[in-house]
């Protein structure tokens, strides 16, 4: 039984449908379906359905959390980024979990330690992973955990999702958090939604006009463009 909306807390309540939160982290949505409701397969024993790796807010709808979002920011690093196959994140999760008891390891402090470094070690022992590889796995999920901004409690507090990610790694102009904006992306400098400023260019508004109006700079409103448009 799940427990009621009121006793949770912001993180945690119910609040991206499947869609939307595939948009912000750049995932597709049949993707990120796949990490939350499983896969299903088919062989001559017949058909089988893989396990989640993030257990949805709501399970029943599929509306996803901000700490569903941030879990899906972090595995879209070990999952895309090398392209490593869903069955060895299980297995390299479940291991976390049961072996070195970290519970929800894809937020936990453990895996921010360090950028995982035990983690990385036990994974690449568990599924064969150079050292070389280890190296630019490491490398790639201190790239998004930074993308992580964490509380007193080392609990996700905000995520800066990525926007153009190959031009600019360490750029930060987009926040996510739980209690702003309804936990819609915003302007980390002026705390405007970036979907109001793209509603206003696409209604034909130039984005000077758009930036005078907020007293931000042009360069912000194209930057909620950029993203709006990558997402």
């Amino acid at each position: 039984m799940q427990p009621s909306r009121s006793t949770l807390t912001a993180p945690d309540r119910p609040a991206y449908p499947l869609a939307e939160a595939a948009r912000y982290v750049r995932v597709a949505s049949a993707t990120l379906r796949a990490w939350v409701v499983g896969r299903a397969s088919s062989s001559a024993a017949g058909t089988r359905r893989s396990q989640p790796l993030i257990r949805a807010a709501d399970t029943r709808s599929h509306v996803l959390s901000f700490n569903n979002v941030v879990e899906a920011h972090v595995l879209r690093s070990l999952r895309t980024t090398h392209g490593m196959a869903l069955p060895e994140i299980r297995k390299a999760i479940h291991y976390a979990e049961s072996e070195l008891n970290i519970e929800r390891l894809l937020l936990s402090v453990e895996l921010k330690a360090s950028a995982g470094e035990l983690f990385i070690e036990r994974y690449g022992k568990l599924i064969n992973l150079t050292k070389s590889g280890q190296l630019a796995m490491r490398s790639a999920l201190e790239a998004y955990l930074r993308r992580v901004e964490w509380d007193a409690n080392d609990l996700p507090h905000r995520l800066f999702p990525f926007a153009v990610m190959d031009e600019r790694p360490d750029a930060r102009p987009i926040v996510i958090d739980p209690a702003i904006g309804f936990g819609r992306p915003i302007l980390a400098s002026a705390g405007i939604a970036t979907r109001i400023l793209v509603e206003r260019i696409d209604a034909g508004e130039s984005a000077d006009d758009v930036a005078a109006d907020y007293g931000i700079t042009t360069a912000d409103v194209k930057e909620a463009v950029f993203y709006e448009q990558a997402a």
